[in-house]
């Protein structure tokens, strides 16, 4: 394809791992690679957007564009020519508008589109499950994996959002949220400060431990990386599933925590007298845990009986996709090929 570029250059990126594809003007998928995290807190923005410009080569050169010097991160000097017409980047980490201002300007420099819009990753997911034949499009999204965050937009184009940055901002849960509570429980029950939960033999035997005085010194002295504490979610969940009063309550808090986002963005947007999606996905959420699920379902129908709640588990770079081809003024016809492309496609962590 030489220097012909792309109607939309999409970017999923989340803590863990970024998705970037390039996509036609009807909707075709041209070109896609995987990277990993986009975490500008922890390596600093340069860096972040260093690492997010190799993966972009990478799917450049997936799709048969011309990808030289796009890895230096430094402006796009292939002739003028852009990778695509419309950069359309859902970014973890740009919780601020403040923060995706900056990120815009930064990647905008770099010359990959014509136009350059930047945005929480949390609207990706939100438009992966609104309808295409929009506007007006309105809803509110939550995802829950590693983290936890709300997003939503009323048809006039309101938006509303959380800061989302931590307990700074007051979220709780997500998956790193609710591995630290039940290593918390579970120590507390070993040492006798607090009561039994089989959290506290559960968790160490996951690993192959013996207790959990070994499971701590393992995660603070670094014979088990940190990473991998993400592996005690679905063991919290599995002892939650036994009867655990200790697992259950801390699955029925996530519940609560993520039916009150929505509520209060739903109330905020003036939504709750309307007929409306609430969008959820992320690990913890997509899983549909029927603990959690079944629950949150219940608290929902209690404080926004209007909403309509809607799992999405296509991989969140769909949304992206949607969001250039909205841009862009796609027809019918490159939304469907789009979804249709993403069709039995699952999220991957």
């Amino acid at each position: 394809m030489g220097l012909t570029p792309a109607a939309a250059l999409a970017v999923d990126a989340g803590n863990s791992k970024t998705d970037v594809v390039l996509v036609s003007a009807d909707g075709t998928v041209l070109g896609s690679a995987r990277g990993g995290g986009f975490r500008p807190p922890a390596v600093g923005a340069g860096a972040a957007v260093a690492s997010l410009a190799r993966t972009v080569a990478r799917a450049a050169r997936d799709a048969g564009l011309d990808a030289a010097g796009l890895e230096a991160a430094g402006p796009d000097t292939r002739a003028g020519v852009p990778l695509a017409e419309h950069v359309s980047a859902c970014l973890a980490n740009a919780d601020l508008p403040r923060e995706e201002r900056e990120l815009a300007e930064r990647i905008g420099a770099l010359g990959w589109g014509r136009t350059t819009r930047v945005a929480n990753d949390t609207f990706a997911l939100l438009r992966a499950g609104l309808p295409d034949d929009g506007p007006p499009r309105h809803g509110v999204a939550v995802v829950c994996g590693a983290g936890v965050n709300c997003a939503g937009v009323a048809a006039d184009g309101r938006v509303h959002r959380f800061p989302a940055v931590g307990r700074l901002s007051g979220d709780w849960g997500g998956g790193g949220g609710l591995a630290e509570e039940a290593l918390w429980h579970a120590a507390r029950a070993e040492d006798g400060r607090g009561g039994d939960t089989e959290l506290a033999r559960a968790l160490p035997a996951h690993f192959g431990l013996p207790s959990m005085y070994a499971l701590i010194e393992a995660f603070h002295l670094g014979d088990l990386p940190g990473e991998r504490r993400h592996e005690l979610v679905p063991v919290l969940f599995a002892v939650a599933a036994g009867g655990d009063a200790v697992a259950r309550s801390l699955v029925h808090r996530q519940a609560e925590e993520i039916a009150v986002m929505a509520a209060v963005a739903l109330e905020r947007l003036d939504l709750l007298g309307t007929p409306a999606p609430v969008v959820l996905g992320g690990g913890v959420a997509a899983a549909r845990h029927p603990l959690l699920h079944d629950r949150l379902l219940a608290l929902l129908a209690e404080r926004a009986p209007l909403a309509t709640v809607h799992v999405v588990t296509a991989p969140p770079v769909l949304g992206a996709a949607l969001l250039a081809l909205d841009r862009l003024g796609a027809g019918p016809a490159p939304y469907a090929r789009l979804r249709a492309h993403y069709a039995g496609h699952t999220a991957r962590a």
